[in-house]
């Protein structure tokens, strides 16, 4: 003898091969209305919660799948937020979606992720597809290239936008990101405080406000010591371990070789401190954003914590403000960095 959902689950099977059990089924079955039942799915506290316990397990029982495209015909809502970075295989960018998902997903957010891998065009086709699904809100860390003209066109049309990381002037939107002078400076003037005078810098895309800041903090903290930037290495546009890794011989063969190296980023530091524990060398080395395994090298990475847990957390609020229609205006939230000094830099 079958109990009564498995004769529900049956009439919901019998409706046809591949038609969709829709939430009017739902309601007709129970002898409710298709609002308390739409409201009940979305665990809405207007509906009793032993009513909504309910209504979830008929609507598991009959196979039911959440219309999100209806629903957001109803709301003008589809609790959809895309997030779009230049290189998601970046543990930096890891813990930033970390925080984001965790704190959107407790407002019932999705986060849809795109990786544009600073092709503009690439970027331009992601924020198309975006708005074709209807997001609620971008956020964004721009491609190389992107004009601010792009993202103020999206505000003026309604859509909520923050961005994160890279900033661009004359953008209308809310900005969080670390002060990436301020990181600069202080990873240059620690290697300095350890006697060092020929500091390279490797890496960092200079058409983007992060690759200038960062740059800008060396130069500023050298000038300040009284060494002069021109007469460092200064190398642009690395951005990835491999590209650290095969840098080295390039390092060692200077002539005068430096006996310390700023690195954009961590993967860079990591790829540097592979490449001359390849060669049977040593320089102190300093990295950027300090991810997880900074710590757990050998030897352990001196590197700028960029706080990529706050940018998230914080990047989550503004955007949930702007759909909310709270007013959030152009604020730029500049977040300290913190040095945490270990053996790389000894």
């Amino acid at each position: 003898m079958k109990d009564r959902n498995e004769r529900e689950a049956d009439r919901g099977r019998g409706r046809g091969r591949g038609q969709r059990v829709r939430l009017g089924d739902i309601a007709a079955d129970l002898g409710l209305s298709t609002a308390t039942v739409s409201l009940a799915l979305r665990d809405s506290p207007l509906v009793a919660e032993d009513t909504r316990a309910r209504i979830k397990a008929h609507a598991e029982a009959r196979g039911y799948i959440y219309n999100r495209y209806a629903a957001s015909l109803r709301t003008a809502r589809t609790d959809m937020i895309g997030v779009a970075v230049h290189d998601i295989q970046n543990p930096y960018f890891a813990e930033i979606f970390r925080a984001l998902e965790d704190e959107l997903g407790q407002e019932k957010q999705v986060v849809l992720i795109c990786n544009h891998r600073d092709d503009v065009t690439r970027q331009r086709q992601f924020v198309d597809a975006l708005l074709q699904h209807r997001v609620d809100g971008i956020v964004l860390c721009p491609s190389v290239g992107t004009q601010a003209e792009e993202i103020v066109r999206l505000t003026r049309s309604g859509v909520p936008v923050t961005l994160i990381c890279r900033e661009i002037e004359g953008v209308p939107a809310p900005l969080v990101r670390g002060d990436d002078h301020a990181g600069g400076y202080a990873a240059t003037k620690h290697l300095i405080e350890n006697g060092h005078r020929r500091i390279a810098m490797v890496g960092g895309r200079r058409q983007t406000s992060v690759g200038r800041d960062r740059n800008r903090g060396w130069r500023e903290a050298l000038s300040d010591a009284g060494i002069d930037p021109a007469s460092q290495i200064d190398i642009p546009e690395l951005m990835t371990r491999d590209e650290g890794f095969e840098i080295v011989p390039q390092l060692l063969n200077a002539d005068p070789a430096p006996t310390a190296v700023v690195a954009f980023n961590d993967l860079i530091a990591l790829g540097l401190l592979d490449g001359l524990r390849r060669a049977g060398r040593t320089l102190a080395i300093t990295g950027y954003d300090d991810i997880n395994a900074a710590a757990k090298q050998a030897p352990s990475l001196t590197s700028v914590n960029n706080s990529a847990t706050r940018i998230g957390r914080i990047a989550a609020d503004l955007i949930l403000k702007q759909i909310a229609g709270d007013a959030t205006g152009n604020e730029r939230i500049l977040i300290e960095p913190e040095l945490m000094i270990r053996e790389s830099s000894a």
